[in-house]
This record gives C-alpha cells, structure tokens and sequence, in this order.
C-alpha cells in the first residue's frame, strides 16, 4: 500500500511565515555589568565603542550607556546594585556570546593584548574556514573576534 505524507507538523517552530513581524536587523544587545566605571572603560576605550547616550537613571541607582557599532547596531551597557553573576563556566542556557565581525583577526588580537586583554588563541571556524578568536570582557561574558 502506497505510503501516504503526512502534513508539517504545525506549532511552536512552524515554517508558516508572518507577514507582521519582518526582521530587519538586530537593534542593540543590552549587556548588565558589575563594574560600570570598569565595563565604560573596556568597552569604549579598549574596544573602541562610541559612546552615543549616557544616562543616570536615579530610582534605579543605575547607569544606561548605549554605543555605537557600525552604522545601525548598539550596544546598551547598564549597571544595578549588586546584579547577579553570570554563569559561563560550565555553559547554560541562553546568550552564549556576543561576535564582533573585524577585517584581521590577527591584528585585533594583538591589539587587545597590548591593552592587557587576555585573548585565546585564533582558531578556524570548520564550517567556512573564517579566522576567529574569543576573549571576556570584565564581567566573564564570552566576546568573540569573527574575521570578515
């Protein structure tokens, strides 16, 4: 007897696409951070980030910072009293790490490691042979360096 299809199961991971939500890009990615005079500093003069908008925001005794990368992407920096710690080692659930595209890994690399940041070695990525390279910034999150 002829085997009959059996129609795409339809839930959670469907492929029906929705016409209302059209992607365009990532926005920002919002980073918490224990240190803010610490992670300012990192990530604005040790990777390079512009600053765009900082505010104190008083009834959370917290700060906002949001910088630039490239033309549409932020990075949104704040800090709150006492903000858990992150579980990295071993990895959970959840963003595992941020990728910053860059055209030479390799000078990247050493570019970090004369401002003191700890950088292991370059691998290849076994999938498109692109060069990359992972490094943490001061709270222990994963970053990693992608060759363009």
């Amino acid at each position: 007897m002829p085997r009959k299809e059996q129609e795409p199961e339809r839930g959670k991971y469907s492929k029906v696409t929705n016409k209302s939500i059209e992607i365009i890009s990532i926005h920002h990615v919002a980073i918490i951070c224990s240190d803010y005079k610490k992670s300012k500093k990192f990530y604005t003069e040790i990777l390079g980030l512009k600053p765009i908008n900082e505010t104190f925001r008083k009834e959370k005794n917290s700060y906002k910072l949001d910088m630039q990368i490239g033309d549409n992407i932020q990075i949104e920096l704040f800090s709150f009293p006492n903000p858990p710690q992150r579980l990295t080692e071993p990895e959970s659930c959840g963003l595992r790490h941020l990728a910053f595209k860059v055209k030479n890994v390799e000078l990247a690399k050493k570019e970090l490691e004369t401002k003191g940041v700890e950088v292991e070695d370059i691998r290849r990525d076994q999938l498109t042979d692109k060069k990359y390279t992972f490094f943490k910034d001061p709270d222990g999150l994963p970053l990693e360096l992608y060759q363009e």
